[in-house]
């Protein structure tokens, strides 16, 4: 068999035509809203941290945005993580969680968590999330998704287990 020999790509090279953008950069009417439900296990993909991108992507964009936490979801905002000590980058992504979570509360996005799940499943105090997540009675779970559908919103939900 014939072996085909090309240089391998280096450092700066660019492998893709990465423009130009074909979609026009939507921008959020005054009061649209988003939602985003996470029913994921944090570090068992990708899913959890391209969420938050896309979160924070639509919070500057002008979306009204919630970021809903429930099932495992809720151990994305945990304080508590990091090693040796808390906030400690354990390994290189470590607090990519905590560290986008925040970007998103503090670039006007809206993050909660469900009480159910952060006490029966995982132990779980209000005190051990991030500040400014938000905990939510786990009756409110179905009621911000219908409220977020009775305002038209762009709603985006995951489940991994």
């Amino acid at each position: 068999m014939t072996m085909v020999s090309i240089p391998a790509p280096t450092i700066g090279d660019e492998i893709v035509n990465h423009g130009p953008k074909i979609y026009e950069d939507i921008k959020a009417n005054p009061g649209e809203k988003a939602l985003i439900c996470m029913h994921t296990v944090p570090f068992e993909g990708s899913v959890g941290l391209i969420n938050m991108l896309t979160a924070t992507r639509l919070v500057r964009k002008g979306y009204d945005l919630t970021f809903l936490l429930y099932g495992p979801g809720v151990l994305m905002a945990s304080a508590a993580r990091g090693f040796p000590k808390v906030g400690d980058e354990g390994f290189a992504g470590n607090m990519a969680y905590n560290k986008q979570l925040t970007t998103i509360m503090n670039e006007g996005g809206k993050v909660v968590a469900c009480r159910f799940a952060m006490a029966a499943l995982y132990g779980l105090r209000e005190t051990d999330l991030l500040p400014g997540v938000q905990g939510i009675h786990p009756l409110d779970i179905l009621d911000c998704i219908l409220t977020h559908q009775r305002a038209g919103a762009l709603i985006l939900s995951t489940w991994t287990v």
